[in-house]
């Protein structure tokens, strides 16, 4: 089970919300509705990815990073140097 296990339902209920958001957003685009309106409502669509961007690497790092830590080795290691590089892109979003 990946680390998200728990949340799925979470995950994808969120996810399922984004998608309306975004399909609302090309429906403000096709009725021609004002661009500051549409461009908040894109950054809100962002902000809900990150929170579950934040949400699956939260259970990455309990469960996954966790157990990797308490075997050792180069999969510890690996799993580490896997979060970093994931976050590192989250910032960088």
């Amino acid at each position: 089970m990946h680390g998200y296990g728990d949340d799925k339902a979470k995950v994808l209920a969120r996810l399922r919300r984004i998608e309306g958001q975004v399909r609302a957003i090309e429906q403000m685009v096709q009725d021609d509705k004002y661009c500051i309106d549409v461009l908040t409502q894109i950054a809100a669509s962002n902000s809900a990815l990150k929170s579950v961007a934040l949400l699956l690497l939260d259970d990455h790092l309990k469960h996954c990073v966790y157990q990797a830590t308490q075997d050792g080795g180069a999969v510890a290691d690996e799993k580490i140097d896997e979060a970093s590089a994931a976050i590192a892109r989250l910032v960088k979003s």
